[in-house]
C-alpha cells in the first residue's frame, strides 16, 4: 500500500502545521504539504495514495484541513463510496487509480450516507492510538484514554479508511466493518504475529492493518517489516528518511509491478479456508532449493576516497528474509585489495519453505579485521522475481540509488525441492 502519515498540529495564524510532535523537527504548513503531495503522488505510480491523518488539531483548524484537502486535491479526493451505493468490500487499486484516500477518525458509520439520518454534529472521539502513545511518551504518568473533538467536515472525508481501536480479532470479526481499520504499534503487531498468526492473517483478508514504528525510536530507526508482511499486514510504515537494512528490504518487497506500490498477496493469505501459520511451516509442497554461485564483481567504489591508494577488500553476503524457518545468511571469503574485478566462485544453497514470502538481499562489504565491515553496495528483490541462469546484479547505495558501473556476476537456480 502507498501510505503517507501526516502528523497534524495547530499552527499560528489559524494555519495547521505538520511536524513530529514534541520534537525539534521543522514545522511545515499543512497546505504546503498537501500541495506537494498533489504534485508528486502520481509521478511514479498512478495507484492510490492513503493519507493517514494523526490529528492533534482543535476543531477550527480541523475544518481548515478539510477545506484544503478538498480544494487542493479536488476530484482526486475520494469523498463518497464508488458506485453510488453502500459498498460491501474495497474497490480494487485499479478502480482507485489517481485517487487519494483519507485515513482518520469518523463520527459515524459509512451507511448513514445512504440514509436520511446524516445530521451528526462535531463530537468527541477517542484519539488515534498513535497520537495517544505520542502523548504518553511526553508525560511521566500514563494518562487516561485521550479524547478529542472531531469536526464533521474532517470526518466526512474519511470513507474507506476509518480508524478504530483494536480490541481483539474476535471482536473485530463480529463488530468491525471492512472499511474500519486499526493501527498497531510495532511491538504489539509483532506479539500478535508470533502468538496469533493465523487469526491475524484472516483479519487482514478483508480489513486493512497499519503498523507504525514505536515512539521510542527517537533516532528514526526502523523495525523489521517482514514478520508483519508474513501475516498479511498491508501498511507497514517505516521511517523512509533513514537508510537501513529494513528500507532495503522494503524496496525489494515492492520492486515487482514496476514499483507501483501494490503487490498481490499469496493465495494462502487470501483464502478463507487457509490455516497457514508462518511460524510453523515445514515440508510444504511449494518448497524450493535456491542455488547461488557468487562468481565476480566489477568496479566496486572506494570507501575511503580521502586516501588515494585506498582499495577495498570485498566480500559478498547472500541473505534470505521470510518466515522464521527461511531466514539465513551466507557469505564469501574476502578478497584482498581488489575492487576492480574480485573473483570468488563460491557456491551456496538455501532451503526455502515459503518462497512466496522470501526476499533475497545481495550485500557487498569491505572487510575490516579491527571493526565492523563497511557497506559498499546491495540489491534486494523477492525470491519469486529471481530468474535462473547467469545474471548481472546492479548495486545500489544505502539510499537505494544506482552505483554507476558497479555490479555482481552470479549464477542462480531456484528449483523445486526433490
Amino acid at each position: 500500500c502507498r501510505c503517507v502519515e501526516l502528523d497534524c498540529w495547530d499552527g499560528p495564524h489559524g494555519e495547521p502545521v505538520i511536524y513530529h510532535g514534541h520534537t525539534l523537527t521543522s514545522k511545515v504548513l499543512f497546505k504546503d504539504v498537501i500541495k506537494a503531495i498533489k504534485d508528486y503522488a502520481f509521478k511514479m505510480s498512478e495507484y492510490p495514495v492513503i493519507l493517514s491523518l494523526e490529528n492533534h488539531c482543535a476543531v477550527d483548524q480541523q475544518k481548515i484541513m478539510a477545506r484544503y484537502l478538498k480544494s487542493i486535491l479536488g476530484d482526486a479526493l475520494v469523498t463518497k463510496p464508488l458506485g453510488g451505493k453502500m459498498p460491501t468490500n474495497f474497490p480494487s487499486p485499479k478502480e482507485l487509480k489517481g485517487k487519494f484516500l483519507i485515513k482518520g477518525k469518523r463520527l459515524n458509520k459509512l451507511d448513514v450516507l445512504f440514509s436520511n439520518n446524516n445530521t451528526v454534529e462535531d463530537e468527541m472521539v477517542s484519539e488515534e492510538d498513535e497520537a495517544a502513545e505520542c502523548k504518553e511518551n511526553s508525560q511521566k504518568q500514563k494518562p487516561k484514554k485521550s479524547k478529542i473533538t472531531l469536526a464533521k467536515e474532517l470526518s466526512d472525508v474519511v470513507i474507506y479508511c476509518k480508524s478504530v481501536h483494536f480490541n481483539s480479532f474476535e471482536h473485530a470479526q463480529s463488530n468491525q466493518a471492512f472499511y474500519e481499520m486499526s493501527s498497531f504499534k510495532e511491538s504489539k503487531a509483532l506479539m500478535l504475529a508470533e502468538t496469533s498468526a493465523t487469526a491475524f492473517i484472516h483479519h487482514n483478508m478483508d480489513k486493512l492493518s497499519r503498523i507504525y514504528p514505536s515512539g521510542s525510536r527517537t533516532d528514526s530507526s526502523n523495525y523489521n517489516p517482514v514478520p508483519m508482511w508474513n501475516v498479511g499486514c498491508q501498511i507497514v510504515a517505516l521511517n523512509f528518511q533513514t537508510p537501513s537494512k529494513e528500507m532495503h528490504i522494503n524496496q525489494g518487497r515492492f520492486r515487482p509491478n514496476g514499483f507501483c506500490g501494490y503487490i498481490l498477496k499469496p493465495e494462502f493469505q487470501r483464502s478463507l479456508s487457509s490455516q497457514f501459520n508462518p511460524n510453523t511451516v515445514s515440508n510444504r509442497p511449494e518448497m524450493k532449493i535456491f542455488h547461488v554461485m557468487v562468481i565476480t564483481a566489477q568496479q566496486l567504489p572506494k570507501i575511503n576516497k580521502e586516501k588515494e591508494k585506498s582499495i577495498v577488500d570485498p566480500l559478498v553476503k547472500v541473505e534470505i528474509y521470510g518466515v522464521p524457518a527461511d531466514n539465513a545468511c551466507k557469505e564469501t571469503q574476502y578478497i584482498n585489495n581488489n575492487g576492480f574485478n574480485p573473483m570468488w566462485n563460491e557456491r551456496f544453497e538455501f532451503t526455502i519453505q515459503v518462497p512466496e514470502l522470501a526476499i533475497v538481499r545481495f550485500l557487498v562489504e569491505d572487510y575490516d579485521a579491527a571493526s565492523a565491515n563497511d557497506f559498499i553496495g546491495m540489491y534486494c528483490l523477492p525470491l519469486t522475481s529471481v530468474q535462473n541462469g547467469y545474471r548481472h546484479i546492479p548495486l545500489l547505495t544505502k539510499r537505494g540509488d544506482i552505483i554507476p558501473s558497479a555490479g555482481l556476476f552470479v549464477h542462480l537456480m531456484l528449483l523445486d525441492a526433490q
